[in-house]
């Protein structure tokens, strides 16, 4: 393990590997695959959000012209596992299964009931209009609150509630009821001076990836399935496929093209056993392309919640107890992020008595999945705006009341071990340091715009999981890095310099290469801010091996102990003799050999990564228009591999944050049915409205990685919703606890509070 020192590779900002083909469209995505004979599929969807199946009949698009298969539910095999996916947590295949095609009932709009193959999108299109589905309609239940009584319509008959290993008595919408509990928290608000407690609403948000899914499948007559798919992690759809499909998993192989796009959103699979299944039915490859409005209603978004933050602190701003109440809507089946929000709710802050309660509660609506920093934002959102609240009572400035209570290594945090060498209190520091923070504003601009500047910390825990790679060596002295991390914000380029780093080598002499399943060892997905972590400590690990092997063969052809052979980075030694790299491999080459290397490796990152985020808003107390003057992100990113795409993670993580806090949502009638399922209605924000992000790496070395690396691509979006309300009730006075924070909803609170002094 190397120490904090001056790099060769590691710190500069090299191009991309991948730049070229990306910016002149030969980059191969999803939809861009085409194999012979292929076929197109497309899927029809509920229009109800909770009706149980009577029938369906498929007998006439089956004989429609140019149809060659049709699927329902009744084409899976019955599956009864569990499979951990890795950011997106453990998944039921029985209710993945049921997910892609409804079993039974559907259970919220959009939901699959039959897919078609045709020798064209349009004459698929044609026949599901011919499938008639006898549906039994249900009362839906759209509200956590709603679904969480106990004569709220079941979406399941057979779930029941798992309180820390305890089942409940009767069936029930909640999942389960998480609870992590340190001191004493009744001794700990008796302590304190200044108390608050406020309720938090948050919607669903989308991840708003720009590319939909897509998958081609081809079912061969011996067996084989081959998938071409948009997806974060190529071996976790090989595994859920398997599953589903039952079908053994050395007869997978998944082949991810580049992906536009995925924030969490790309994990579970959709469209992929559906294609298979059709495929096999076919006899043909089968593409299958989402539309927007599917996207949209039929995938899996971040959940909306209902959450209570009380938090109390003594006179001198020290937080003597907090409690947080999440409940977190699962979607249609198990499996909100309701324990990352309980790990992440208070995690900028050592406390000493605490209670954390989470419930993952089931609503008619698409099953929940991750999204960048899954759980942290709503969470923080609610724990942040109620920690403004404590320092305006107590009249202490936001920041030094965050230094004050900053978390730091040794503390207690809940399900999982204590910190170890963490930055929330260095982070704090800079912002207070920050121009920006330094800068006075002015609060007034005109008869109707008032300004203000709100701040909030932020936390994500990073993940290592399991990466492999190969390196073989070129007669050339150039090495091709084949890996299977999915490539979303440059991480070809960070492996390969950490590679190049180890291995003593210039950046430009290596070739990162994002390959298939059958043709690296096993990676996680991407996600989890874990790939220049955990890919590049395999990276790292590679490097090594590879070095220890060129000097093996050395010593072998120079006829000298193995250990007398040195290195130097790219020049190996032995007594008179030394080569460099290129010399090396002609040598070994000369005599008939290669040198190709491969690694696993799983580390553990037992540390993440804080923000502290900088905002300052301008309302138009008139409308209720937010506009964001300027937005400083700060965060501990252990050490910066590759600077320009470490800035690129924390301003995305930003204007994602800016679209949740201020425009994003779903909005369902009282069916259930989506109503703004298209990006005209579905409001992200665009470049009009975000200002030019500011940022400042914190390096703060993490001990469980070579190059102190820590993941950056969650904690920035974690901020900015409680930040941004923050600095609104700086401007008007207003306190927002409910997401997004838009004109309508901010008029009213400016309304109610002037109704209220008149």
């Amino acid at each position: 393990m190397t120490t904090e020192k001056q790099y060769r590779v590691i710190g500069t900002r090299p191009v991309r590997p991948d730049g070229v083909d990306k910016v002149t469209g030969r980059a191969v995505y999803g939809a861009d695959v085409t194999l012979p004979r292929m076929i197109h599929g497309k899927i029809l969807r509920s229009p109800h959000a909770h009706a149980r199946i009577r029938g369906i009949d498929t007998r006439e698009a089956e004989r429609y012209p140019g149809v060659l298969a049709v699927v329902t539910a009744e084409d899976l095999p019955d599956v009864d596992v569990v499979l951990a996916v890795g950011e997106g947590g453990d998944v039921n295949m029985r209710d993945a299964s049921h997910n892609i095609m409804a079993s039974g009932k559907v259970l919220y709009q959009g939901h699959a009931v039959a897919a078609v193959a045709a020798v064209s999108p349009h004459v698929a299109l044609e026949a599901l209009k011919r499938i008639k589905v006898d549906y039994e309609p249900l009362p839906p239940v759209l509200d956590v609150r709603k679904a969480m009584a106990a004569d709220a319509p079941l979406l399941h008959e057979d779930l029941f509630t798992d309180t820390m290993g305890q089942r409940s008595e009767h069936p029930s919408n909640i999942a389960s009821h998480l609870i992590a509990e340190e001191g004493d928290i009744e001794q700990g608000f008796r302590e304190a001076s200044v108390v608050v407690e406020r309720e938090f609403v948050t919607h669903t948000v989308h991840q708003g990836y720009i590319e939909p899914h897509a998958a081609v499948a081809e079912w061969r007559d011996d067996g084989q399935l081959t998938i071409w798919c948009s997806t974060q992690g190529a071996f976790s759809v090989r595994e859920q496929v398997a599953q589903i499909l039952k079908h053994p998993i050395s007869q997978v192989k998944v082949v991810p093209t580049e992906i536009g796009g995925g924030f969490g959103g790309k994990i579970s699979v959709y469209l992929e056993p559906v294609a298979a299944l059709l495929s096999r039915k076919a006899g043909r490859p089968v593409k299958m392309v989402m539309d927007r409005a599917e996207v949209l209603a039929a995938t899996g978004p971040t959940p909306g919640t209902y959450m209570k933050v009380k938090v109390g602190a003594d006179a001198q701003g020290n937080i003597t107890a907090a409690h947080a109440y999440l409940a977190f809507e699962a979607g249609a089946y198990p499996g909100s992020p309701i324990g990352a929000g309980c790990t992440t709710v208070f995690a900028p802050y050592r406390l000493k008595n605490v209670r954390i309660d989470g419930f993952d509660v089931l609503v008619n609506k698409p099953k929940s999945n991750a999204y960048r920093a899954p759980g942290a934002t709503q969470a923080e959102f609610a724990a942040e705006v109620v920690m403004d609240e404590i320092c305006e009572k107590l009249g202490m400035d936001p920041l030094e009341f965050r230094r004050k209570n900053g978390a730091k290594e040794g503390d207690w945090r809940p399900f999982g071990p204590p910190y170890t060498r963490i930055g929330a209190i260095e982070c704090v520091e800079a912002a207070q340091a920050s121009e920006h923070w330094k800068t006075p504003l002015v609060k007034e601009a005109g008869s109707s715009r008032r300004r203000g500047r709100g701040v909030a910390s932020g936390y994500w825990m990073n993940w290592g999981g399991t990466s492999s790679c190969t390196g073989r060596l070129n007669p050339d002295g150039t090495v091709a890095l084949l890996e299977g991390s999915t490539d979303i914000g440059g991480t070809r380029a960070s492996i390969a310099m950490q590679f190049a780093e180890a291995f003593g080598i210039a950046y430009e002499r290596v070739r990162p290469q994002v390959v298939d399943t059958d043709t690296v060892g096993y990676n996680d997905v991407t996600g989890g801010s874990r790939v220049t972590f955990g890919t590049g400590y395999a990276a790292y690990a590679l490097a090594k091996q590879m070095q220890r092997e060129i000097a093996a063969k050395l010593a072998a052809i120079w006829e000298v102990d193995p250990e007398s052979v040195t290195v130097e980075g790219d020049r190996y030694s032995a007594g008179d003799k030394s080569v460099n790299l290129v010399e090396a491999a002609n040598l070994i080459s000369e005599q008939g050999q290669q040198v190709v290397t491969s690694v696993t490796t799983t580390p553990h990152n037992r540390s993440g990564a804080f923000a502290t985020h900088i905002v300052d808003v301008e309302v138009d107390v008139e409308t209720g228009k937010v506009e964001i003057l300027r937005y400083t992100a700060v965060q501990d990113v252990g050490k910066a591999i590759h600077p320009s795409y470490v800035e690129g993670q924390m301003q995305g993580g930003v204007a994602q944050g800016i679209g949740w806090a201020l425009n994003e949502e779903y909005i369902y009638d009282e069916n259930g049915s989506l109503r703004n399922a298209s990006l005209l209605d579905y409001r992200m924000p665009t470049a009009l409205d975000i200002p030019m992000i500011e940022t400042i790496l914190v390096e703060v070395f993490n001990p469980d990685h070579p190059y102190g690396v820590r993941g950056v691509g969650e904690v920035p979006i974690v901020p900015p919703p409680a930040a941004i309300s923050n600095a609104i009730y700086d401007a008007v006075g207003v306190r927002m606890t409910t997401l997004p924070i838009s004109p309508a909803r901010l008029c009213a609170e400016i309304m109610a509070k002037n109704s209220a002094r008149a």
